[in-house]
């Protein structure tokens, strides 16, 4: 985890349904691409964690929405350093290509919140958030970039640290 000087950061959490299983030929291309785009999202200005399986190099084994539905949660200093990464790296190649891989969806598939600097969202967290954004749409505890807020506005929302957890 990356140190930082702000007080809240971003968590973001998105789901993708697999057309196919990951061992599939067809999802190959996808799965070459975990290793470099999680390498270039660990080094990228203003990245702080993102959800790995243990003793695993992503998250992509960990199916809490679903046995076809893989997820990618992660928690950046800022909106602008995970825009960055999205929309200008190497990461753009996949999502420009995701209609290969994955089904759309006609639900929100992303969330964003923010979380005190120093707490790493559950997966429960995440999920909850999303189903949040679902239910009642973008507000300060569960939006997207389109309807983005700042951790000022979303103040009341934030967790507190648990203690004993980082």
């Amino acid at each position: 985890m990356t140190a930082s000087v702000h007080a809240a950061h971003l968590a973001q959490l998105n789901v993708a349904t697999l057309l196919h299983p990951l061992d599939d030929p067809r999802i190959a291309p996808f799965v070459e691409m975990l290793d470099p785009v999680n390498t270039a999202a660990d080094g990228a200005p203003g990245f702080v964690w993102r959800l790995v399986e243990e003793g695993a190099a992503d998250a992509t084994a960990l199916r809490p929405a679903g046995e076809d539905v893989i997820i990618n949660l992660t928690v950046w200093e800022t909106p602008e350093a995970l825009w960055d990464f999205a929309y200008r790296s190497g990461h753009l190649e996949a999502m420009r290509r995701r209609r290969e891989w994955f089904q759309r969806h006609v639900e929100a598939h992303l969330v964003l919140w923010w979380v005190p600097a120093g707490h790493l969202p559950t997966v429960g967290e995440a999920l909850e958030r999303l189903a949040d954004l679902r239910a009642h749409g973008p507000s300060p505890r569960a939006f997207t970039f389109a309807s983005s807020y700042t951790a000022a506005e979303a103040a009341q929302h934030l967790q507190p640290v648990r203690p004993g957890k980082p």
